[in-house]
């Protein structure tokens, strides 16, 4: 459990760094579909985002909770690519105790103004959580990769 607690701050490190995930849904007709979203990251690695309604994403979510996401840094260098890979469900979170505080953070993080608030009224708050995390980070060597996946007794190590 020790190493995977020091793979597990690696991940929540760059989590934390980035703004902007690729979220991969699958639509009704058995098609991948992805889409960039802003997100914040909980303490916990569940990440939360704002969407309306009616996007792609989020019709494919009502039909399926499971996804798939990626957040990495932006590069020229191959030499540079850090980034994680993530499998999990997803859920709409509608009881106010728990949105009101972190659509909050949402729009303070990203610098929302009034009006942006206020559209956020509208939009469904969806958390990430994942259930599986690749990370990759080739400054440590072309290729370099943990895995790690979540056990009911907790976070496990599988790969790396």
């Amino acid at each position: 459990m020790k190493k995977a607690q020091k793979q597990l701050d690696l991940i929540a490190a760059l989590l934390r760094q980035q703004t902007t995930l690729s979220l991969a849904t699958t639509g009704e007709d058995g098609e991948a579909a992805v889409a960039p979203l802003f997100y914040i990251a909980g303490n916990d690695l569940t990440l939360y985002w704002l969407s309306i309604q009616s996007s792609l994403h989020s019709l494919n979510l009502a039909r399926s909770p499971r996804a798939a996401a990626t957040v990495y840094r932006n590069t020229l260098n191959w030499k540079e690519i850090r980034g994680v890979q993530m499998r999990g469900s997803v859920a709409g979170i509608d009881e106010p105790e728990r949105r009101v505080p972190l659509i909050e953070a949402y729009c303070e993080r990203f610098k929302l103004g009034r009006v942006l608030r206020l559209a956020t009224r509208n939009c469904v708050l969806f958390a990430f959580e994942p259930e599986f995390f690749r990370y990759i980070d080739n400054s440590r060597g072309f290729g370099f990769k943990f895995e790690v996946t979540r056990q009911p007794e907790g976070w496990s190590l599988i790969r790396g």
